[in-house]
């Protein structure tokens, strides 16, 4: 604890530039493709899968059609090079991040407007495809409500 004290104490120069330094702050380059932030310090190949919808696969053909090279850090690319991957994303149709999950809560209020099985399963947050349920789907039904009989203390 800092307590403040009425004693005169001699500060010399180096000892007052030392005072008041900020601690060295790392910082880190994280290039926005699209909207999102991907860490620069990994490969650009596994950096792009923190893009929604982009998945392994996907990443190593853009970086195809893009020419280039999947060992780079993400953080080395320059402007031109993002440029080309936004737009060899773009080119092959690639749905991310909104577009895609919009897609996909309209398939799923689709599913529940019509009344099918799968939709019926989503609206009351059961397993769709298939599990057990008697013992398992604890992901899905969240954790156990015990049902029981309260007994008096007689």
């Amino acid at each position: 604890m800092w307590f403040a004290s009425s004693a005169k104490i001699p500060v010399t120069n180096s000892a007052r530039a030392n005072q008041h330094q900020a601690p060295p702050q790392r910082t880190t380059i994280m290039p926005r493709l699209l909207g999102v932030e991907i860490p620069g310090d990994k490969r650009i190949e596994a950096s792009l899968v923190y893009i929604y919808g982009i998945g392994p696969k996907t990443s190593k053909r853009v970086l195809e059609q893009a020419n280039i090279n999947p060992d780079t850090r993400a953080k080395e690319l320059s402007p031109e090079q993002i440029g080309s991957i936004i737009s060899a994303i773009t080119a092959q149709k690639v749905m991310i991040e909104g577009d895609l999950r919009r897609e996909i809560q309209g398939n799923l209020k689709r599913l529940q407007a019509i009344n099918c099985y799968r939709g019926l399963r989503h609206r009351r947050g059961l397993p769709v495809r298939g599990q057990r349920t008697q013992t398992n789907a604890r992901t899905r039904k969240g954790p156990r409500k015990t049902v029981g009989v309260v007994r008096s203390k007689d």
